[in-house]
């Protein structure tokens, strides 16, 4: 053994050696053959985080069980946050900086007219089961992505200008990407897309029994991926265990091999209420993110025990939403005659007239939230519109409104329409999500001044998108979204007319009115503009026909509030998503923490 190779082990066997528990032997081996691979043509990573101990466990809670281990096909929260930890990207976007950096592909050309990516890949570098990465893998895994019969959710992100991107095989560890056009911030299309193992996938593609494939009944020996951990254990409605990559190809300042953490355990735990009692018994070492509540708990009762992070606006944004959908259930006569008064511009500027945002952020989030008026919430400062106006809330210009749109009102106080019919609909909202039901019952006491009556309907929270997605059975709804990323180019899928998150009225073929159609040009022409200050201008222009059009009343956009134990080395919680997690490779245990985890 090279005196290199014996310096490290050595220092992996002190850091790591836990009295109650001795490290596998297999575990020393993995790290011996990974060591000793660093000194033969590795093309590592080196991470800027301060430099951590080996060992220790970390426990995270995830609100509800992973639906898959397949990056192909999962679209749920919890799938994905599991899957970030498994897998790794071609070009990242970091969540610190916000900005992209070298990831699997450790440098990349642009051609002059800005169509062709040329990446040199890392050599050396191999899957978290032994097997070596090269552009085999990523010409496997954009053929998959890519496919019409994968159903994956990353082929709209990655078709440009109509076409979906093409990609070429230039040597063992060179590959290009063709775009049919100029796509502004092109590189942020690479972050998390997940590059598959193709010795492990590709019979199943060619089967076609891809979504099949890589289950929470899989075997972990047959699923293998590059980031910093590898599946160790699931046990079904309790936990997933993950183990660390011993392949993984980061080094820290000092060249140690990451991450620094032995295992992370999630745990599946149901509601956040829930996952603040695990949190405080001592059962969790992080939260990733928390209501205003469960934080002024902590702050009183923990606050020797914990670091809490206050890190302001996130970039989710809650709405009011009507549907406006063109194809709704056939026998809902009612619906139909209410979407005459949905349809009508005065009738929702009218409801966002009359809701008393201020009261929202103040009592349903204790006052850790902002008011918002279009879906760029102040968490992203760089793209929004500071020009978007922000009305006070007035009942009376809310009368104003109704009343020239041709609504009256009877002697009781009722709104009525045109046809003497009296304004009334419901709201559905999730059950499990007390903050946006607390909101539809304001909104429900706030149109109650303009004569509108409400019914606010908790669903669980899958019948609401049932509801919303599916049958389009409903009148209108208090939901949230978010983004992963703050370029414009994230949010195609929402406000493009024939995006598949266009909610408002889904499944369109196309702008069914002017301010649509504009908007879809504007979002067409940012894409492919090359300077920030002309896609800047472009995009705001998308808010100021969104605040005076309102397909969706924007109401308020909560802070990110997270949490984790004292004594977690290198935890620096971002805006961006995940916002704990993202540097798991970095994170490491010091201190009485260490010592409590052994």
């Amino acid at each position: 053994m090279n005196a290199p190779l014996r310096q490290s082990l050595s220092q992996f066997i002190r850091r790591s050696w836990l009295p109650a528990c001795v490290v596998g032997f297999s575990l020393l081996l993995q790290f011996a053959a990974a060591a000793n691979s660093s000194s033969s043509g590795e093309q590592l990573l080196v991470t800027s985080g301060a430099t951590g101990h080996y060992g220790g466990h970390l426990v995270v809670s995830l609100r509800s069980e992973p639906k898959t281990l397949n990056p192909v096909t999962s679209i749920d929260v919890s799938s994905r946050e599991v899957i970030a930890q498994l897998t790794a990207d071609l070009i990242h976007i970091d969540r610190a900086s916000q900005k992209v950096v070298p990831s699997l592909a450790q440098s990349w050309t642009v051609s002059p007219d800005g169509k062709r990516y040329t990446m040199q890949l890392r050599r050396g570098i191999h899957f978290s089961d032994g097997v070596v990465f090269d552009a085999d893998d990523v010409l496997f895994s954009f053929k998959v992505y890519l496919d019409d019969k994968s159903n994956s959710p990353q082929r709209d992100l990655l078709t440009v200008g109509g076409k979906p991107i093409t990609l070429k095989k230039d040597g063992p560890y060179e590959v290009t990407f063709e775009l049919s056009q100029p796509y502004a911030s092109a590189e942020r299309l690479f972050d998390s897309v997940a590059i598959l193992p193709r010795h492990l996938l590709e019979k199943s593609f060619q089967e076609n029994k891809l979504a099949q494939t890589w289950t929470l009944t899989t075997p972990p020996d047959q699923i293998a991926g590059l980031g910093p951990f590898r599946l160790r254990q699931y046990l079904p409605g309790r936990q997933m265990v993950l183990e660390r990559n011993p392949y993984y190809w980061k080094i820290d300042r000092a060249g140690n091999r990451l991450p620094y953490l032995n295992d992370v355990t999630f745990l599946f735990v149901g509601n956040e209420d829930t996952e603040v009692m695990r949190f405080e018994g001592g059962e969790t070492d992080v939260l990733n993110r928390m209501g205003a509540d469960n934080y002024a708990v902590l702050e009183h009762e923990h606050k020797q025990d914990v670091q809490l992070h206050d890190l302001g606006p996130s970039l989710e944004y809650n709405f009011l939403l009507f549907n406006l959908n063109s194809q709704i259930p056939s026998a809902s006569k009612e619906l139909s005659h209410r979407q005459e008064w949905f349809r009508e511009v005065k009738f929702r500027q009218a409801v966002s007239a009359a809701i008393d945002r201020d009261s929202m952020a103040r009592i349903v989030y204790h006052g850790r939230a902002t008011t918002i008026y279009t879906h760029v919430t102040p968490g992203n400062q760089l793209w929004l519109d500071s020009a978007v106006a922000h009305p006070a809330r007035s009942v009376d210009h809310a009368r104003e409104l109704l009343r020239s749109a041709g609504f009256s009102w009877r002697s009781d106080g009722t709104l009525l329409d045109h046809s003497g019919t009296a304004v009334e609909f419901s709201i559905l909202t999730g059950a499990s999500n007390s903050q946006r039901t607390q909101m539809a019952t304001m909104i429900q006491q706030d149109l109650q001044e303009v004569g509108i009556r409400v019914q606010v309907i908790p669903l669980e929270f899958h019948a609401v998108l049932d509801r919303i997605f599916e049958s389009h059975d409903y009148e209108a709804a208090v939901m949230g979204l978010g983004t992963g990323d703050i370029d414009p180019n994230a949010q195609m899928n929402v406000w493009l007319s024939t995006g598949e998150d266009h909610l408002w009225n889904l499944g369109g073929k196309g702008p069914s009115t002017p301010w649509e159609a504009e908007i879809d040009q504007l979002m067409k022409e940012q894409v492919s503009a090359v300077q920030f200050a002309q896609r800047k201008k472009l995009y705001d222009r998308v808010q100021e026909i969104e605040a005076e059009e309102l397909p969706i009343i924007c109401l308020v956009t909560p802070n990110l509030l997270v949490g984790a134990k004292v004594g977690i080395g290198n935890f620096k919680p971002v805006v961006l998503d995940p916002h704990t997690l993202w540097n798991s490779d970095e994170l490491f245990l010091v201190g009485d923490q260490r010592q409590a985890k052994r």
